[in-house]
């Protein structure tokens, strides 16, 4: 735990503390940013409060009073409900503006943690509870140097990667056929050569005709479809280095097994790379400009590019996801359609940008990553600016 920068983000945005809280391993968020290990045998509720100036104080249960001892500052202890209500209160009592791991209306399920019961409690006992949203990213969602450096490797590898999947699916079309359990087997075991880590259970995404209009579609050995000239491909791929503290990296491609895409293919195509870029350059010029961003203003900007090309009730999620050392990860989300993502898009953060239009006969997506600087904001990969066609 970094106490001194806890406590320095605390006075930034103005709040009194950050209180902690768990039950039974309900908030991994609080045991990643107090470095707690996750294996800890919790069944007692423990609370843990940074003040922004001043000593942290814990309050834990009398029969697991050594859980926080790794962790600095003065300790209370309880076993009744009673004497957990009169701790918790007289640890509070300094402080008015509390931060946890709650979000209003659960807007940021991701962030909304802690149980309606306890936030009763603490407001009860005349405190405002406020969001630790933007200090979670802070916490979890800012890239060290190292782990840039480890995105743009993974990067490289998976482009190559997908360059090369391409041609093995036209060799294999050509010679006999294929179809998109085979080929995802095949992107698992180029990851394995090439040092990447993925979960045989979380692979990448083959998708044919009706399934590329299927976003979270995953191909089954007993149920795959074939691939063949004429077929629309979409190539959903994700993979990090196997090396620790490792981020990901997330792409989505597309590919056509044939001479020429359909007119229908083409057109559809443009409008979801048009918004792609429209979500690129809202990024860029804001963050160019030295001004705050919220995720969900990158999902009004590509979102509102699809919709004028009357394909609003194809694009059926999120524009985009923050990514980290897991795929999904806790910086700010591009959002306004699932959530509305009020977070902001802080420096050495990552996430995807990755519009879609999902049709039944046949869906399109493109994806992107994006990396913050303090002024500036880039494209980590190679950018797709047409069909691949395979063959």
């Amino acid at each position: 735990m970094d106490l001194k920068a806890i406590q320095s983000a605390l006075k930034d945005r103005q709040f009194d503390a950050w209180l902690f809280y768990d039950h039974h391993h309900r908030d991994p968020i609080a045991y990643r940013v107090l470095g707690l290990p996750e294996t800890l045998f919790v069944t007692r509720r423990w609370f843990y409060v940074i003040p922004a100036d001043g000593e942290p104080q814990k309050l834990v249960h009398r029969i697991e009073a050594g859980h926080l001892d790794s962790l600095p500052g003065g300790k209370r202890a309880y076993s009744s409900y009673g004497e957990l209500s009169d701790g918790l209160a007289a640890i509070l009592k300094p402080f008015k503006r509390v931060a946890m791991q709650y979000s209003p209306k659960n807007m940021i399920p991701y962030i909304g943690l802690v149980d309606a019961g306890t936030i009763e409690m603490i407001r009860e006992f005349g405190k405002e509870v406020v969001s630790s949203a933007d200090l979670v990213a802070r916490f979890e969602a800012m890239w060290t140097p190292e782990q840039v450096e480890m995105h743009m490797e993974a990067g490289r590898k998976i482009d190559g990667i997908v360059a090369e999947a391409f041609k093995e699916i036209g060799r294999r079309v050509a010679s006999g056929g294929t179809n998109e359990y085979d080929i995802q087997r095949w992107f698992l075991g180029a990851f394995e050569r090439e040092g990447l880590v993925a979960d045989p259970d979380d692979a990448p995404i083959v998708g044919v005709n009706q399934h590329s209009g299927d976003p979270h579609y995953g191909p089954k050995k007993e149920t795959a479809s074939p691939i063949k000239n004429g077929d629309i491909v979409l190539l959903d791929v994700w993979s990090k280095l196997n090396k620790p503290n490792a981020v990901f990296y997330d792409i989505t491609w597309m590919g056509f097994c044939g001479k020429t895409p359909t007119d229908r293919m083409r057109e559809v195509f443009q409008v979801v790379k048009g918004a792609r870029d429209a979500g690129i350059e809202k990024v860029k010029s804001t963050i160019g400009a030295g001004k705050r961003l919220e995720g969900w203003e990158v999902d009004e900007a590509t979102r509102g590019h699809i919709v004028s090309k009357g394909f609003g009730q194809y694009f059926t999620h999120r524009t985009g996801h923050s990514i980290g050392t897991t795929i999904h990860g806790n910086g700010a989300n591009m959002d306004n359609l699932e959530t509305k993502d009020v977070r902001q898009v802080i420096p050495n953060s990552c996430f995807s940008i990755e519009p879609g239009v999902y049709m039944p006969e046949f869906g399109v997506r493109s994806e992107v990553n994006m990396l913050i600087h303090e002024k500036s904001a880039e494209v980590t990969g190679r950018i797709q600016d047409d069909f691949v066609i395979i063959g």
